[in-house]
């Protein structure tokens, strides 16, 4: 979570924890009999009261999340809407850009998070100072209205029955403005009472799951539609702009020329913004670089120097523009035009391209990865934003299919709108500022935006959408860093930073061994796996020697997620271990290395027997103390610690045999739900001091670790700076939990969970797409994907041709996307009397299946299966077994791109 930078640890330490720590007084009313002196009592409430009607509602479809203007609620919105590690460009509630992270300014400890500054925070207790890193833009929420860097929009002119009126793409100018939440699509509606039209802007930035190279450009596509609802004609003309972004943070006064030059193109017009410097050192400015705004449409009217403010009737008609010039310290605006008679009833749409081209990283990301310094990916594809707008426009067509194709497969579903949304909306973390991809195509990211670098592993593991969205970033990221420039290849251990540290860290270590598995999972064939088996098996042997007593429960003190090195044997450490060990039994089996596959079956077999029978308390998994050290030093100990079953979690992520007994997680999860979730943490934040803040009064949660037990010193004889993590909020782990719960059929708790982390993100109270911990667009809440695939019930095996579902609810009638290793569809299932029906349908690339297996809906016989491909009969037998039923076809099947499998058990 942290580098090795100790600027957090001073802000933990100025929230007085020692003083907390030691002279707290216990809350009266407890239950407990016995008051500890010296630490708060523990005062999360066992009755949740949830209303139940409000949790039934959890399971409807519902309604897409919807804000708008009536209700106050577009001013923190910020959906990125660039292309993958290309910086962050927001589309705002109303509907114009903001924000503008694409100067490669990002740097840890100056110029961190979205909007770097310091705000106050009112604890409960006393006002405490909280920097960008540690929450700020969650207790003071960037305010779009404050953070347009550049001048961007649209107007339009309307001339209907002898009125001419011009209105803004903004709030002020519409009676109402409403916002979809789907990312990666932005859906702005605007009406107005006195204006028989509905405008509709929708801006996204090509997004195609699986195609890495086309969802990685730095160029967002804005569609404006004017629907004349009225039945009579109307003239209406469309009017874009945008300023020359080149120079915006360093260009002085007679340090060059802007210029706007008009190019038009056989599909499009254009406007090419650049900086001609007079001094050569200009070029090396982080901000130097190109932008460009084109429309598709060769007949639309450039006005190269437009400056015509307020915009009115008039703007419209200037003369066109072909050039402009200013100097480098001016604004320098340019605008394209577009005119059309629209009859009743009709629609009259536009796309509008901006692209931007800034190739220069910041000194600082040089000096912290040597793959920075050759530039980044896009600039390595693109000399300049006029070849970046070249490219949108001349595939256009198969961008915006693709994209639109994505969007209505992934909201083709019987799962809630506000459900879909959360689970998804992380991803949109690789469109800000907070990852790249260099000219080398090395991927890189820091934890959250310009805060702890080197794409740590012990916060990235967690975050399973990557792998199912782009499986090609993280199978580059397992072999260009893991095995490569983080290895040590004499030991096996994987830095954990990579160039930015020296140390492994152990839950790194164990997670990465478990993601080496989901990306061979995610792969078409055995490649993959075989080609780097030799440095996993080096990493797992590096793993196993951890434990030192050779019971299977590592027990080296080692660094983890938590910025610390905690002694003994931890439940969440330990059982971690176990499932990579587990992950790494089955790799070894099919690449034929029996002895490996011998060597982590018995540590799994040790390991799981030891932690059930020496860290389960009876209710949950605890923290064994060292047998020297014994509580000395930083633990969890005997509380309640969010990620005990973390190893268990990760297993049903990749369909792994249990790897902990059933019923002993369960009941670790239901202790986290009894001692860790609060539907208010108010009270608990009041007397629990130190933390961040990532939740709020009037705000629920799951917390991190609690005392349930209330010891005295529950989390070790010595205070520490990383105790405050124990009392905070951090979506990303709770993400880990609500995953974890669904898959083991805890449905309600885990949308509960799940939805109190979505109302924590509603636009009426911060930004819905920027979940924070330790700075914005934090890496680790990518976990939330993870709790779709478990909502799913899905597994897959790319290279045996395996794949699963088996939903948690709605099962009579069920429907989701998937994605596998090369294409993404459709599962739908009915269940009717003793008939069950499954349908695969493919809407991109292609799919290899040898076996399907399903959920035996109740006590149902299955007598028969029948098995189609389109029109095809193909032949299958079929086997049950605990509650499912395997389908097994005769042959391999390879269905493309609208083909449809269907198999009916009746």
């Amino acid at each position: 979570m942290e580098s090795r930078n100790t600027s957090r640890r001073n802000f933990i330490r100025q929230g007085s924890l020692l003083t907390t720590l030691l002279f707290a007084k216990p809350l009266l009313g407890s239950s407990r009999a016995w008051r500890p002196a010296g630490y708060p009592v523990h005062n999360i409430p066992v009755n949740k009261a949830l209303d139940p009607a409000w949790v039934k509602s959890l399971y409807r479809r519902g309604e897409p999340g919807t804000y708008l203007k009536t209700r106050n609620e577009l001013s923190f919105i910020g959906m990125p809407v660039g292309g993958l590690h290309a910086g962050t460009v927001y589309m705002g509630g109303d509907g114009r850009l903001w924000l503008w992270q694409i100067y490669n300014e990002s740097e840890e400890g100056k110029n961190e998070g979205i909007d770097p500054k310091t705000v106050l925070w009112e604890d409960g207790t006393s006002t405490r100072k909280i920097r960008s890193r540690d929450g700020a833009s969650y207790v003071e929420p960037a305010i779009a209205e404050n953070k347009r860097r550049l001048d961007q929009g649209f107007a339009l002119r309307i001339a209907y029955r002898g009125r001419t009126i011009v209105k803004e793409l903004n709030e002020k100018d519409w009676d109402e403005v409403s916002f979809e939440a789907k990312y990666p699509v932005a859906t702005v509606k605007y009406t107005s009472r006195s204006l028989p039209v509905e405008v509709t802007l929708k801006g996204y930035s090509p997004f195609v799951p699986l195609d890495a190279e086309r969802s990685s450009l730095p160029a967002t596509i804005l569609r404006v539609a004017v629907h004349n609802k009225s039945e009579e004609p109307m003239q209406v003309s469309v009017l874009g702009w945008m300023e020359n972004a080149a120079g915006k943070v360093s260009a002085k006064e007679g340090s060059g020329t802007k210029t706007n030059v008009a190019k038009r193109q056989q599909n499009r017009t254009e406007l090419y913004y650049e900086l001609l410097p007079k001094d050569e050192s200009l070029k090396q400015a982080t901000d130097f670089g190109t932008t460009a705004l084109a429309v598709m449409n060769a007949q639309a009217k450039p006005l190269a120097g437009f400056s015509s403010w307020p915009v009115v009737s008039a703007s419209f008609d200037l003369p066109a523009v072909e050039n402009s010039q200013a100097d480098a310290s001016e604004k320098s605006t340019g605008a394209l035009v577009v005119s059309s008679s629209l009859k009743p009833r009709a629609v009259l749409q536009e796309d509008f391209i901006i692209a931007w081209h800034f190739n220069n990283p910041n000194p600082k990301l040089r000096e912290l990865v040597k793959d920075a310094q050759g530039g980044y990916y896009y600039g390595k594809r693109f000399r300049n934003a006029g070849e970046v707008a070249g490219y949108v426009a001349e595939n256009f067509t198969a961008l915006t299919r693709d994209t639109e194709l994505w969007h209505q497969t992934w909201n083709d579903t019987s799962l809630p709108h506000w459900f879909m949304e959360r689970t998804f909306v992380n991803i949109g973390t690789l469109a800000t500022a907070n990852t790249y991809r260099f000219a080398s195509g090395r991927f890189w990211g820091w934890e959250g935006v310009g805060a702890c670098a080197g794409t740590c592993t012990h916060v990235y593991q967690y975050a399973h959408a990557i792998a199912r969205i782009f499986p090609e970033l993280e199978r580059r990221l397992r072999t260009e860093v893991d095995l490569g420039a983080g290895f040590v290849k004499d030991t096996g251990a994987i830095i954990f930073r990579a160039e930015n540290e020296s140390r492994p860290a152990i839950d790194g270590q164990a997670g990465t061994i478990l993601r080496f598995y989901r990306e061979h999972q995610m792969s078409p064939d055995t490649t993959f796996l075989s080609q780097n088996w030799q440095g996993i098996r080096k990493a797992v042997e590096f793993m196993l020697a951890q434990d030192k007593n050779g019971d299977g429960m590592t027990d080296t003190p080692m660094e983890n997620t938590l910025d610390a090195v905690w002694e003994g044997e931890i439940a969440w450490i330990v059982g971690l271990c176990i499932a990579a060990a587990r992950a790494a039994q089955a790799m070894a089996e099919e690449v034929g290395d029996g002895e490996m596959a011998r060597i982590c079956s018995e540590y799994v077999s040790k390991g799981r027997a030891n932690m059930e029978q020496h860290l389960f308390n009876g209710e949950y998994f605890i923290h064994r103390p060292d047998a020297v050290q014994g509580r000395k030093k930083l633990g969890s100990y005997n509380t309640c610690h969010i990620d005990q079953v973390y190893g268990q979690s990760w297993a049903h992520q990749v369909g792994l045999p249990r790897v902990l007994d059933r019923a002993k997680t369960l009941s670790a999860l239901k202790a986290l739900w009894k001692y860790n979730f609060t539907p208010n943490v108010g009270p608990y934040i009041k007397t629990h001091l130190g933390g961040r803040p990532y939740a709020v009064s009037g705000e629920g949660g799951l917390v991190m670790n609690t005392n349930p037990l209330n010891e005295e010193k529950p989390f070790g004889e010595n205070v520490t700076w990383q105790l405050g993590y124990f009392h905070e909020c951090m979506s990303g782990f709770e993400h880990q939990v609500a995953a974890h719960m669904m898959a083991e059929g805890m449905v309600e708790e885990a949308l509960v969970l799940t939805r109190f982390i979505h109302d924590r993100y509603h636009g009426a109270r911060r930004n819905p797409y920027n979940e924070i911990e330790c700075s914005d667009h934090y890496a680790r809440a990518m976990a939330s994907y993870g709790t779709f695939i478990t909502a799913c019930g899905f597994e897959y095996h790319g290279p045996k041709g395996n794949i699963q579902f088996a939903p948690k609810w709605s099962k009579e009638s069920f429907r989701a996307p998937f994605t596998v290793a090369e294409g993404w569809g459709t599962y739908s299932q009915k269940i009717t009397g003793n008939r069950q029906e499954h349908r695969l349908a493919l809407k991109y690339g292609s799919l290899r299946l040898q076996q399907c297996r399903f959920e035996i809906a109740g006590k149902r016989n299955t007598p028969s299966v029948s098995v189609m491909l389109g029109e095809q009969k193909i032949p299958a037998t079929f086997e049950r077994q605990d509650g499912m039923i395997s389908v097994r076809f005769n042959r391999e099947l390879t269905f493309k791109q609208g083909q449809q499998l269907s198999i009916v058990l009746g």
